[in-house]
């Protein structure tokens, strides 16, 4: 199944604050529901997005990275995708962000997604696939919101602290002059991309139930209203 979903946010920051914000990957991952960052590697951003309908439960495993990134006019273009650990199906999407000012302290995002749509997870349907989108990016737009708000607020520092980061500036000042002293250095080859690991708290699968609403309701409605007749079948055939 192929669809496209078009969906907009506003951040109430300034475009030159919230752009940067918005494209930092790694700092905007915990506001998105159900997904988790959990390494990143180079360019590439692996995590997993967890899904709930009722008692099954459904979890992504796959990885992200930018294919454009136009920081003077507020564009971006990222490409994900990713399979379900229960091998019940695959999504790709290629999601597109153009950031416009709307006042001297806000920000809207267009958000552009061309989804496709595997197995399993692609018989909720297109029309249920735009009403959650809608919903989550929703969630997404009022957890940035608040995360802003939260690291907007002054921060106090102890004088050991103080003291700390002095001495760690001093030691990466040493470090970073050491490696200029030897730019170029014969028979040394620039160190492939490490693994780096994202420790964070565990995050909660998106409902689908809670999220889709009335949409879900509809179309798991046949569904259950068979198990329904069957179950008083059953009943029947033993009395």
């Amino acid at each position: 199944m192929a669809e496209k979903l078009i969906n907009e946010f506003t951040v109430n920051r300034p475009i030159e604050e919230a752009w940067p914000l918005i494209t930092d990957l790694e700092r905007i991952a915990p506001c998105l529901p159900g997904a988790e960052l959990q390494e990143v590697e180079g360019e590439a951003y692996r995590g997993v997005v967890k899904v709930k309908l009722g008692a099954i439960s459904s979890q992504f495993k796959g990885e992200a990275h930018f294919v454009e990134r136009d920081d003077e006019n507020f564009r971006a273009m990222i490409k994900g995708a990713g399979r379900d650990t229960g091998g019940r199906g695959n999504a790709s999407a290629e999601i597109t962000a153009q950031a416009e000012s709307l006042s001297p302290t806000s920000t809207r995002v267009e958000v552009t997604t061309d989804l496709h749509i595997t197995g399993k997870v692609a018989q909720f349907g297109r029309g249920i696939m735009g009403d959650v989108s809608s919903k989550l990016m929703a969630q997404f737009a009022d957890n940035l919101n608040r995360m802003i708000d939260d690291d907007s607020m002054p921060a106090t520092e102890s004088p050991d602290d103080a003291g700390d980061d002095a001495q760690q500036s001093d030691a990466a000042t040493g470090t970073d002059a050491a490696e200029a002293a030897e730019p170029g250095a014969p028979g040394i080859e620039p160190a492939p991309p490490t693994v780096r690991r994202i420790e964070g708290p565990a995050t909660d699968p998106i409902d689908l139930m809670e999220v889709g609403g009335s949409s879900i309701i509809k179309r798991v409605a046949p569904a259950i209203i068979a198990v329904v007749i069957v179950l008083l079948l059953l009943r029947r055939r033993r009395h």
